[in-house]
């Protein structure tokens, strides 16, 4: 169901284009973090690829309606709960595929192949099953990033007395970082950022620099996280592998996925201290923006850890926090 070519935004689809398809698609996620891929059957299109399990929307189906009924049919297990999170479009030759992606972490049941399909519980950072069918490829990129991303705040307590809020928070399960501390001269930066990025190998932890890709480059850090002025800036993508960006509008998130950034940070979502009077765009606004979104989405401002399924239930992938990080 899900085999395609190109991916396309929907801002490129006309009244002239393909017949779109909807298709209801679940990431069943295990306890232990690994996502369930099922193998196509004899018989149908890219036999002996895998894929996410799923299938077609029918009409008057919601997307959680139509993945209740295929977790059933294709699985044998009852869903219980399930969080939205990417859409995804791909244009086949002779139509369209709009792919809704849920992420089921509750269900009961034990899955097995009922079409006599093949079933291999991955870790989604390391899938060892092949071939995976092309449209996959981004999603699990997408699902090997964590829920938290967590944002320095060294100004708030001094360089010395940051650290070692750092190391604890590395040692209780951070795994991806943005360095961000616009008061400091970019020496005092460049310092800084290479002591963050040289604690959070220890840890197997993601760095990415909020500014320059030269000076991310110059640090050692993973990648580049982009403001939403530098972003609209952008004619084409950044020359670096993994980035991001802040967005606060419809306008910014459609230009972070025209240009296919990894992730990007919607903000500001609910009141912040340092935003005093600003109310935020509320949930209900979050999830609108979220709605249909190709990219993982981090809900930012006001939030904390207890927030994290909240945000879930609004299409995000989960909570950036700078105070409540440390």
């Amino acid at each position: 169901m899900a085999a395609v070519h190109t991916h396309i935004p929907l801002a490129m689809i006309t009244p002239h284009s393909p017949k779109i398809i909807d298709v209801a698609v679940g990431v069943v996620i295990h306890g232990d973090g690994t996502v369930l891929l099922a193998e196509r059957p004899r018989g149908k299109p890219w036999s002996g690829y895998w894929e996410f399990p799923g299938g077609k929307i029918e009409s008057g189906e919601s997307v959680r309606q139509a993945l209740t009924r295929e977790l059933h049919e294709e699985l044998g297990i009852e869903l219980d709960d399930a969080y939205p999170w990417l859409t995804r479009v791909y244009a086949y030759p002779e139509k369209i595929v709009r792919l809704h992606f849920l992420r089921v972490h509750c269900w009961h049941g034990t899955p097995h192949g009922r079409e006599g399909q093949r079933l291999s519980w991955e870790d989604p950072a390391n899938i060892g099953v092949t071939p995976l069918l092309p449209a996959n490829d981004r999603v699990r990129r997408a699902l090997a990033l964590p829920a938290l991303y967590a944002i320095t705040n060294a100004q708030a307590y001094g360089v010395e007395a940051f650290m070692p809020r750092l190391e604890s928070a590395l040692q209780g399960g951070v795994r991806l970082v943005q360095v961000r501390e616009h008061g400091m001269s970019a020496e005092a930066l460049v310092d800084f950022a290479q002591r963050v990025v040289e604690l959070a190998r220890r840890f197997d932890t993601k760095v990415l620099l909020n500014g320059d890709p030269e000076v991310a480059q110059r640090v050692g850090a993973d990648g580049v996280h982009f403001s939403s002025s530098r972003l609209m800036q952008l004619d084409s993508p950044p020359p670096v592998e993994f980035w991001a960006a802040s967005c606060h509008t419809a306008g910014e998130l459609a230009q972070a996925a025209r240009l296919h950034a990894a992730f990007v940070v919607l903000s500001p979502v609910l009141a912040t201290p340092s935003h005093p009077g600003e109310p935020g765009m509320g949930w209900e606004a979050f999830a609108a923006l979220a709605r249909d979104y190709p990219l993982p989405v981090y809900a930012l401002g006001g939030m904390r850890r207890e927030l994290l399924e909240t945000a879930m239930r609004r299409g995000a992938h989960g909570v950036a926090l700078r105070s409540g990080a440390w």
